[in-house]
């Protein structure tokens, strides 16, 4: 950064700052949590020494904030992946189960805004594909921020919802599922080399209400990877090369998940275990009835508050799927204990 041209290419210029910012950044946050740290024992031995109650108290307080700030400083340190600092593109799926599977898929989107509002997170529905009665079949969320991906991707897997259907005029119990994929939103990466060669582009008119924009002309685009199949599509935007820009990144995120997966089998292979944990499998049930509880298959970890984790309070579940993965806890059949 010291360099005199260091600014002459932005983009490479923001990357190596961005960089920095990561490197640099949980340092910073040591040093300081480690000198609110000895203020705070300096405190607290006075009001002990002075058998101040009032003192005492409030240091009781600032010992919770600064526990709560120590675990995320941890979390942060977890997450080493190649694309953890990353933003997120979340794509939600409706499985079998029809109109009650897909109101599942709309109930999972709006949790997942909440949380990524909690955490001052940007959001923004790339693309979407309604239910022909109610919810969603599909829906695609940009998820800006960093550290996102590095959150969000402990949410890969299938989802399963537990209920009294409102659909069902006999008020039976139903199950759905949805699944969710979480990718790195790579806006530049030297690794991921596309060649105009291998994409194929389709343009078509975008779906939705009539008599807009994006419904009269053919701003939708749908790009196909021929070298690997992968299909993905956006329609989000009024114009066609804004369209194209987001399906781009959509699909080098979906590239750097298979280079990431590959890589994955390999190491697997020589530790002499199976592959890694939660890929299309059911990681997490939602249950409403006939009692209530979220239990996650992985971790075990579980909160009987519904309604606070479709609110978006899922900060327990990613803490407990981060620190089992870190110690190598995590095994196919949940934490071994």
């Amino acid at each position: 950064m010291a360099e005199p041209d260091f600014w002459s290419d932005p983009g490479r210029a923001e990357r190596i700052s961005r960089q920095l910012r990561v490197v640099a950044g949980p340092l910073e946050d040591f040093l300081q949590l480690s000198q609110e740290v000895s203020d705070w024992d300096e405190l607290a031995r006075l009001a002990q020494d002075e058998g101040d109650a009032d003192l005492l108290k409030s240091e009781i307080g600032q010992a919770e904030r600064l526990l709560k700030a120590l675990r995320a400083l941890e979390l942060t340190l977890i997450l080493k992946g190649p694309y953890d600092q990353e933003s997120a593109l979340v794509t939600l799926h409706a499985g079998a189960g029809g109109t009650e599977a897909q109101d599942w898929v709309e109930m999972l989107l709006r949790m997942y805004l909440r949380w990524a509002e909690s955490r001052g997170y940007a959001t923004r529905i790339i693309d979407q594909l309604p239910g022909e009665e109610a919810g969603l079949k599909s829906v695609s969320v940009e998820v800006a921020g960093e550290r996102a991906f590095g959150f969000l991707r402990c949410e890969r897997g299938v989802h399963r919802l537990v209920r009294i259907s409102p659909f069902d005029a006999s008020g039976r119990r139903h199950t759905s599922f949805a699944s969710v994929e979480v990718l790195p939103d790579i806006d530049a990466d030297d690794t991921i080399d596309i060649r105009p060669e291998d994409l194929r582009v389709d343009t078509f008119r975008a779906s939705g209400a009539g008599g807009q924009h994006i419904n009269k002309t053919e701003s939708a685009v749908r790009l196909t990877h021929l070298a690997t199949g992968i299909v993905v599509s956006c329609q989000s935007e009024r114009s066609q090369h804004s369209n194209r820009e987001t399906a781009m990144k959509v699909l080098r995120g979906k590239l750097a998940e298979v280079k990431e997966r590959e890589w994955e089998e390999k190491m697997a292979k020589v530790r002499g275990i199976q592959a890694n944990i939660g890929w299309g499998s059911q990681i997490r049930s939602y249950v409403f009835q006939p009692y209530t509880i979220v239990r996650d298959h992985r971790t075990r970890y579980e909160v009987g508050n519904v309604g606070s984790v479709m609110d978006g309070d899922l900060d327990g579940f990613i803490e407990a799927y981060l620190q089992g993965e870190a110690r190598g806890l995590l095994t196919p059949e949940g934490v071994d204990r």
